[in-house]
């Protein structure tokens, strides 16, 4: 497998054929004109001396003073001075590019620290990982340029690129990754509980790697991409919280979490193919739209993700920017407690999914957001389009609340809880949306903290509306303690052999067939797969389209002013 299609590779970046209203000069003719003109020009009789070499002559220097004169005016016309001297100036590529992120990590000890900003701004810029994710969440080589894995499923031997070495200058190789993986699962460091089945890992030479498994892991590569699998120098030492040393493209230089983080390329990358093509990349945090879009228009920011689809319009339809949405795995999960008794009842389930008008939701907030219907979002192994299982029907959502003896004028009294981070717009659109089919929604907006201590960690809650934006985790509806407190032992098993499964179109399958039936026992009802939409301006290329708010590689990034 060649390094070159890794984590970082070029699957939803941006390219050149985006930029709209991009001038390009072309020109049919030969540069040469001597040699043009010598072409064209009659010759004499033979043998005949003519005076016409004279007049040839003139006329090649009259033809090329009026090329050069030409090409000249209609540089300088379309492209500029490349000086910047009189004109428009022609493009250049700029050594800073600056870009917004809505969250900022607390700190910079990914061994320790949670949260998602912490993964997205690091892994694949400053730390890389024994293999890696690319924006098409699939597994590409890393640090470890191939890999072979047993037939039953318990061993992994990683084949490492050569001549690798940390950003000091400290030597990669394979001791470092099989004693970085090896302290994750003795300290206990973040995620190490992902790699559950990993039993040990051990260098077997310089560059060679071998992890053994108590129990097979068809999510095993996959973890590894992540947290689990990020290699650290065991020889060096430095402030977590507030710098890293790893061996990507780029070294931090500043960190001040209420403002921005600023990358450098570092000097002595190991890897061509990923070197940085950008200098200097300075991440702003920007929590507020507001602040976002003012920092974009006035050209503080070159790049905003993500930016609300409904605010993005006026940049969509400016042609110095260019507007994109890319797939995610986030999920808008409206998850009904099964343990209580009003919602025990799958009639009241099923009429609620039936009674949600998702196309009015998606298109009230931009239209850019998809369909799901089920518990895995399209760049996951296992995704089916489930939208179709219940599609919107008021009729059939009436009929079914009527024969559980439910009505408009005898409502079943049910009460949402969510967190007033999502605003409450889409609150107001569920309670409109179920009032006709008998269901009296009131609607508790809490702080974040709130629902994650009453709803996620005490289960009590009747309805709940969470953005679920983890990749790989159908492990929540296997798992009957998780607050859904879902438990469907036909799924668990289905799950079981999807994770002992040694190829990865088998456990695709058996993921598939455990999604569906979830989605037919109606646990919750999904509302939407949320698409990231990104604004940037035109000239900005190589920035990741898809699954940007986890996987966000820099190193492609260019601006040409």
């Amino acid at each position: 497998m060649s390094q070159e299609n890794g984590a970082h590779g070029e699957a939803g970046a941006t390219n050149g054929n985006e930029s709209r209203n991009e001038s390009r000069t072309t020109g049919a003719a030969s540069t040469d004109a001597g040699l043009n003109a010598r072409a064209k020009a009659p010759r004499g009789p033979k043998g005949h001396k003519s005076r016409g070499w004279l007049w040839s002559l003139i006329a090649v220097i009259v033809v090329a003073a009026l090329v050069v004169g030409v090409n000249a005016f209609f540089t300088n016309k379309q492209g500029g001075d490349a000086n910047g001297d009189g004109g428009a100036s022609a493009a250049k590529t700029a050594d800073t590019v600056a870009i917004g992120l809505k969250l900022a990590p607390v700190n910079l000890d990914i061994r320790h620290q949670s949260g998602s900003a912490l993964e997205q701004i690091l892994i694949g810029n400053v730390y890389e990982s024994l293999v890696s994710r690319g924006s098409d969440n699939k597994v590409h080589p890393g640090l470890a340029k191939s890999w072979d894995v047993s037939k039953d499923g318990l061993t992994y031997t990683f084949h490492l690129n050569d001549h690798m070495n940390f950003s000091n200058g400290d030597t990669l190789d394979a001791e470092d990754v099989a004693w970085s993986i090896n302290e994750l699962k003795a300290r206990k460091y973040y995620n190490y509980d992902q790699v559950a089945n990993l039993d040990k890992a051990e260098a077997v030479d310089a560059h060679t790697v071998r992890i053994t498994l108590s129990a097979p892991d068809s999510n095993m590569l996959w973890y590894l991409t992540g947290r689990p699998g990020l290699v650290y120098d065991k020889d060096a030492t430095w402030d977590e919280k507030t710098g890293a040393l790893g061996s990507g493209p780029y070294t931090v230089e500043s960190f001040d979490p209420s403002d921005k983080i600023v990358f450098k390329a570092n000097p002595k990358y190991w890897g061509a193919a990923h070197k940085a093509k950008t200098e200097n990349v300075v991440i702003r945090f920007l929590p507020d739209d507001n602040a976002g879009i003012n920092a974009l228009k006035s050209g503080d920011v070159q790049v905003l993700s993500p930016i609300t689809a409904t605010l993005a319009v006026p940049f969509r339809d400016n042609p110095d920017y260019v507007v994109k949405a890319g797939d995610g795995s986030d999920k808008f999960v409206l998850a009904f407690n099964m343990t209580d008794a009003k919602l025990k009842d799958k009639r009241v389930r099923q009429a609620i999914r039936y009674a949600i008008d998702h196309r009015q939701i998606i298109a009230s907030r931009g239209g850019v957001d998809a369909k799901l219907g089920g518990p895995i979002p399209k760049v996951d192994p296992g995704y089916e389009d489930l939208s179709g299982v219940y599609p919107h029907d008021a009729a059939k959502a009436k009929k079914l609340m009527k024969e559980a003896g439910y009505s408009e004028d005898h409502p079943l009294e049910l009460t949402l809880t969510y967190a007033n981070v999502y605003g409450s717009e889409l609150g107001d659109q569920l309670k409109s949306q179920l009032k006709p089919i008998g269901v009296d929604l009131k609607i508790d907006y809490v702080e974040f903290s709130t629902w994650l201590q009453d709803v996620h960690t005490n289960g009590d809650y009747e309805l709940s509306l969470v953005d679920h934006a983890e990749s790989h985790d159908f492990y929540k509806w296997a798992t009957p303690s998780y607050y859904y407190h879902y438990d469907n032992r036909q799924v668990r098993d289905l799950y079981a052999k999807a994770l002992a499964a040694t190829s990865d179109e088998e456990a695709s399958d058996y993921l598939a067939k455990a999604a569906r039936i979830v989605s037919e026992d109606a646990p919750a009802d999904w509302l939407f797969s949320w698409r990231v939409t990104i604004a940037y301006a035109k000239g900005v290329h190589g920035f990741p389209q898809n699954l940007s708010q986890t996987v966000l590689p820099l190193w492609r990034i260019t601006y040409e002013k």
